[in-house]
């Protein structure tokens, strides 16, 4: 904490700025090219069933792919530092059909409203 303070009092909030990450990543650039092509293609490419990358989806592809480990926590910070964000995904099933559900909308329901 006494170099926090140090650190303000010789720069000011200059001083307080993050200098980045503390450790490099543990993959290239050219390994993280093919982890975000991988992201790609989707988590049904790699064997997950549902359409969610989740972080331990991502640790556990990572691991495979160059027997690197990562913490959750470890992609989590990863993930931003290349331009991913954290989303929620959108519930669909894969076999929606947006065309019934339109007539739905404005032929059933105003008569279920009603």
């Amino acid at each position: 904490m006494e170099r926090w303070r140090q650190a303000w009092r010789q720069r000011g909030s200059a001083g307080l700025e993050s200098k980045g990450p503390q450790s490099p990543s543990r993959l290239s650039e050219r390994q993280f090219a093919q982890v975000d092509r991988d992201l790609e293609k989707g988590p049904l490419a790699h064997g997950w069933e549902d359409q969610r990358w989740t972080l331990a989806r991502i640790k556990t592809l990572i691991g495979r792919r160059f027997h690197v480990s990562y913490t959750v926590q470890g992609v989590w910070k990863l993930m931003p530092r290349n331009g991913w964000s954290c989303q929620q995904p959108v519930r669909r099933v894969i076999e929606r059909d947006d065309g019934a559900i339109e007539v739905w909308k404005k032929q059933v329901w105003p008569q279920v409203k009603a």
